[in-house]
């Protein structure tokens, strides 16, 4: 039976989502998990949503997996494997889907947030990118709105990545303050992102709120299809990948 898991974690000590060698990953850390809870003779496999980048967040990860059981095992095998796991992977729920359904190629939307404070934090310098200049927010907004009238994003791509295409569709991009003074969030949402697009995209508009760059030039910057035209990535810390949005008839339940 295949499920899909929802989970949530912080990034700060994992070198990303995908198992890469020597080195922690969120993937590999809930695969042992399962594993070993599950007393399977083989290794566990989960498939994710996407690959986030070193230092990054998910609130909404979407996983899916191939158990050998019913769905009450599946839900007791995931409470056990949720207090196995170190305090900053929590799972929350798992869903029985299609055989054909698939986390990553499947999903429909991906909505990511960026989170940045104007004040000086304590307690958030960890989770959100403290600014030590002011930024025009207005004008960043009308800049990221022209996002929703391209489809190539190759500006904004890691360079040399094993992907077929750069084309992505965004649905939304806007910044709005955040619950408290001085915070600021970036929104995002795409049916697909490419490597380090967010924080290209959040690096270049810094510079459009700090005048250095005008609407116009953030619309060229797009259309020269060259990452070297794009502001440098703005750090993984404060980015967290918020939602994965499926076709609700892949779900069995």
């Amino acid at each position: 039976m295949r499920y899909f898991i929802s989970l949530s974690y912080d990034g700060t000590n994992y070198s990303g989502w995908q198992t890469q060698p020597d080195a922690p990953t969120v993937q590999e850390t809930i695969e042992k998990a399962l594993t070993l809870v599950s007393r399977s003779t083989t290794p566990v496999a989960i498939v994710g949503a996407g690959r986030t980048d070193a230092g990054v967040h998910a609130r909404g990860m979407v996983a899916h997996v191939d158990l050998p059981m019913e769905l009450e095992a599946a839900r007791e095998l995931l409470f056990r494997t949720d207090r196995y796991l170190p305090h900053d992977i929590a799972l929350h729920h798992l869903r029985p889907v299609k055989e054909e359904a698939h986390a990553r190629f499947s999903a429909t939307s991906r909505t990511y947030r960026y989170y940045v404070t104007l004040r000086k934090d304590p307690f958030q310098e960890a989770r959100m990118l403290r600014l030590h200049f002011p930024l025009d927010f207005e004008r960043m907004n009308v800049a990221a709105e022209q996002l929703l009238h391209f489809t190539d994003f190759t500006s904004f791509s890691k360079l040399h990545t094993d992907v077929k295409t750069n084309n992505c569709r965004v649905t939304e991009a806007y910044w709005q303050p955040g619950a408290e003074e001085g915070q600021w969030i970036f929104t995002i949402t795409a049916d697909r992102f490419l490597r380090n697009m967010v924080r290209a995209v959040v690096g270049t508009l810094f510079q459009v709120g700090k005048g250095k760059l005008s609407v116009e030039d953030f619309a060229a910057v797009v259309e020269a299809k060259d990452r070297g035209r794009a502001g440098s990535s703005a750090p993984g810390h404060a980015l967290y990948l918020e939602a994965v949005g499926y076709p609700e008839e892949l779900y069995l339940d």
